[in-house]
């Protein structure tokens, strides 16, 4: 399975460290919001009018404090080069 055929509900992980660019509200510019490796669920799939051609993900990342359960952060939007489908194995 590549990329191209994922779906809303399914799991990707960050290939990178990924931050706001500033069009996440609620964030400071250039704020974290998932480390490489962090597990994400697609909410929706898309692209940009101007860039039909190239497939944009919607992606709610797990965020975490220190000793409480994972929830989903807020969604933003990823490239294909900034989602895997596998996640990084642990060591």
């Amino acid at each position: 399975m590549s990329l191209d055929d994922l779906q809303p509900g399914d799991m990707v992980f960050a290939a990178n460290d990924i931050f706001n660019d500033g069009s996440v509200p609620g964030l400071a510019e250039g704020a974290p919001i998932a480390a490489k490796g962090t597990r994400g669920v697609i909410l929706n799939t898309g692209h940009l009018e101007e860039q039909p051609d190239k497939q944009l993900f919607l992606v709610r990342f797990e965020v975490s404090d220190a000793g409480s359960a994972p929830e989903l952060g807020p969604a933003v939007g990823c490239w294909p080069e900034e989602l895997s489908e596998q996640g990084l194995a642990l060591v």
